[in-house]
């Protein structure tokens, strides 16, 4: 965890992880609520839904329960018969959220910056949004609480609307989700763009290499 400029302790990625998990999975999965360790683990790690993709061991998971429950964002539940203890958020409390702002929160939480209309898809059984100025004003909400939750971001050159992004992790977190979004998309296209010419001139040599072996055996007849 980080320490904020007042004083106040900020989330570091896999902490805004297992509490975006545990709440992602107590609206998907009630029956399987509250969770243990290994299911904790297999919700950071998975493929889908997540950005960034993490690779979190049961004993990291574990160490990071530990610290959200100190801070009183998690706890730990002890039930009868069950082999393993179970873990539940409390970011209801914690923060003073509806379950509709609380989805927006843990789908920002889960797969970074995003505009209204990705959140408002995305969302799917967290929270079924009508419309898009439904999340607007849960986003205006969270914006406006003190201190922030959410913050709105520029509008990005050539994109039509404004994206957002969740401040449990700080300021300077945000910033730098922000500073990776922009690189993303450029770098990418321009490693595909060179591979493309690779293979294009590699094409090339392969058809010139023909037509010579075709010339030599053609010589081979007259």
């Amino acid at each position: 965890m980080t320490e904020a400029s007042d004083g106040s302790t900020h989330l570091d990625p896999f902490e805004i992880r297992v509490l975006a998990v545990l709440a992602e999975k107590e609206a998907l999965t009630p029956d399987n609520y509250p969770m243990t360790l290994n299911a904790i683990t297999n919700g950071c790690n998975q493929l889908s839904s997540r950005d960034p993709v993490m690779q979190l061991s049961d004993e990291t998971v574990q160490e990071v329960l530990q610290r959200l429950m100190q801070r009183k964002y998690v706890n730990g539940v002890s039930q009868s018969g069950a082999r393993a203890p179970k873990y539940e958020h409390r970011l209801r409390v914690k923060l003073s959220l509806e379950q509709d702002k609380l989805a927006v929160l843990t789908v920002l939480m889960l797969r970074g910056l995003q505009t209204a209309g990705e959140i408002r898809t995305r969302s799917g059984r967290v929270h079924e949004f009508k419309s898009v100025a439904d999340v607007e004003a849960c986003l205006q909400f969270l914006i406006d609480k003190y201190p922030p939750i959410v913050a709105r971001l520029a509008v990005a050159p050539g994109a039509k609307e404004p994206r957002y992004g969740q401040l449990l992790g700080g300021d300077a977190a945000l910033a730098q989700q922000e500073s990776s979004f922009g690189t993303v998309a450029a770098p990418a296209q321009g490693s595909r763009v060179a591979q493309l010419e690779q293979e294009v001139a590699a094409l090339r040599g392969e058809v010139d290499a023909l037509k010579q072996q075709f010339e030599a055996f053609r010589q081979q007849f007259e």
